[in-house]
């Protein structure tokens, strides 16, 4: 069963954060949570971080989920919930595996009759397409999930398959006036040294992409979160590839979806547990040209898991399911299984969202690297 003494609120007010770690004297700052008044306690090292990522949920009109100690009525955890449809839930050993279409990762509800309430609110939302609020712990174990009031549910954005791409114009080679096999060879030697860069050249822009990496304890905007790899990669790789547009490059994506009945398993430093599990995962690719013409590679760029660019059998790899189907789009496909995003309005408030989520868990884990991971 949820928390009794966690909240879960959909509007939230900050009042008094300015005082926090203000020394001697300071003055007491608090915060409303759909009216209810909780108590940030300036003795607490912790607060001034609660502030700044309640104050971000708060102009994002994004839930929050905060335990209280039901004595002091202080926050004693903060996350950042999700919120979505439920896509899927499958009965696994151990519980209840649950998707949400806002959100690539795998998450579970812990089977036992005290998570029974918790999954009937997850085969609700499966079966009537109710948006829920659902938060889960760094391991993806589901704390608290509830139906999102109507009242501030709002619209959630479309998810249309994207279109196939088209052929190349037939017409193109006649009125160039050369044989189909020239204008093959022509294209090919344009696109390898026109269209791909060398290998230097995809460092660069790889260490380009990863010097944007945020801060994890203040996380200014415009910072990409990769130091929160649990979730949000779709609005990485979508906000990589505008500033590789903006580089004069011209990235495309790569998708892998796991196989049927399994998940994508990373091992990462940047969770507390060491790893994370997705059911998809996206990054942005570069052609990158080899020694000899017409010899190209892609490599895909994703600061989350390496430190270079690497093959996308390599990306593959690191995943833990051989079976996982791979999927290149271009760079315009948004969101997992199409829609766009052409004013990058929901790709910034993703990335807002999973900033605050890294400043939430670095301010009560430390932020990462994590010292117990291998």
């Amino acid at each position: 069963m949820p928390n009794p003494n966690a909240v879960v609120a959909t509007t939230i007010q900050v009042n008094g954060s300015e005082q926090l770690g203000a020394g001697e004297g300071r003055a007491e700052a608090f915060v409303e949570l759909d009216g209810r008044r909780i108590r940030l306690d300036p003795a607490d090292s912790r607060s001034a971080g609660y502030a700044q990522v309640l104050q971000g949920l708060a102009d994002l009109r994004h839930p929050v989920y905060a335990e209280v100690d039901p004595e002091t009525d202080a926050i004693t955890r903060l996350l950042v919930p999700k919120v979505g449809r439920v896509l899927r839930a499958d009965d696994r050993e151990g519980g209840l595996e649950v998707s949400l279409d806002t959100s690539h990762a795998r998450l579970r509800v812990p089977a036992g009759d005290d998570a029974a309430e918790l999954a009937g609110v997850v085969r609700r939302s499966l079966e009537d397409g109710r948006v829920v609020i659902l938060t889960a712990d760094d391991g993806g174990a589901v704390l608290d999930v509830r139906e999102l009031p109507g009242d501030v549910a709002g619209a959630l954005p479309p998810f249309p398959l994207p279109p196939e791409p088209g052929p190349w114009p037939p017409a193109v080679s006649a009125w160039l006036r050369v044989p189909l096999w020239l204008w093959r060879i022509i294209r090919c030697l344009w696109c390898w040294w026109f269209c791909c860069i060398s290998p230097t050249r995809a460092q660069q822009v790889f260490d380009a992409m990863a010097a944007t990496s945020c801060d994890p304890l203040t996380c200014p905007v415009p910072c990409i979160p990769f130091k929160f790899p649990d979730d949000g990669c779709w609005a990485r790789a979508h906000e990589m590839c505008r500033l590789m547009i903006n580089m004069g490059l011209r990235p495309r994506k790569v998708w892998i979806d796991a196989s049927p009945g399994h998940s994508l398993h990373v091992n990462t430093r940047n969770n507390p547990n060491c790893f994370v599990e997705w059911g998809w995962h996206v990054a942005p690719i570069l052609c990158v040209r080899g020694w000899f013409p017409f010899v190209v590679r892609t490599m895909v760029i994703d600061p989350s898991l390496f430190t270079t660019p690497v093959s996308e059998a390599t990306w593959k790899g690191v995943q833990g399911d051989p079976a996982a189907t791979l999927t290149e789009t271009g760079p315009e496909v948004f969101w997992h299984g199409g829609g766009t995003d052409p004013n990058y309005t929901q790709c910034n408030a993703i990335l807002a969202q999973y900033r605050q989520a890294l400043v939430a868990r670095s301010t009560q884990d430390g932020p990462p690297p994590y010292a117990n991971c291998p």
